[in-house]
């Protein structure tokens, strides 16, 4: 057999697949259901992400204000890439906020951001 008459397989474009070549191979496939709502919410969510952001530089920062300004920056990316946002992250997120409430009860982002992932359950 000469290097021509070898099997080839080729593969184009591949998108939300598993697949699995071999006779021992194993294929999984792991989805995560992106968060209830339309885009319109997303959108929504987006703005009033970047509107605590912005107040959150109003604030004296300490260690909790830094974690969540990088959860919230988290969540602005994953916003702006993809249109959504995961459960999990949701879930952190409104986990730092309710350690927050008492110095975010003064804005009223917070509170918007906060209904928002309320109404996304």
């Amino acid at each position: 057999m000469t290097a021509n008459d070898e099997p080839s397989v080729s593969i184009g474009d591949v998108h939300g697949s598993t697949f699995a070549i071999g006779s021992h191979a194993r294929a999984e496939s792991h989805t995560h259901a992106a968060p209830q709502g339309d885009d319109e919410s997303m959108r929504e969510l987006l703005e009033a992400v970047r509107e605590l952001r912005a107040d959150l530089t109003r604030l004296r920062e300490d260690a909790g204000l830094r974690a969540l300004d990088a959860e919230l920056a988290e969540t602005e990316g994953e916003l702006v890439r993809t249109g959504s946002a995961p459960a999990n992250r949701l879930e952190r997120l409104r986990a730092l906020l309710g350690d927050s409430q008492a110095v975010l009860s003064l804005f009223t982002s917070a509170g918007t951001v906060a209904a928002m992932l309320g109404n996304l359950r």
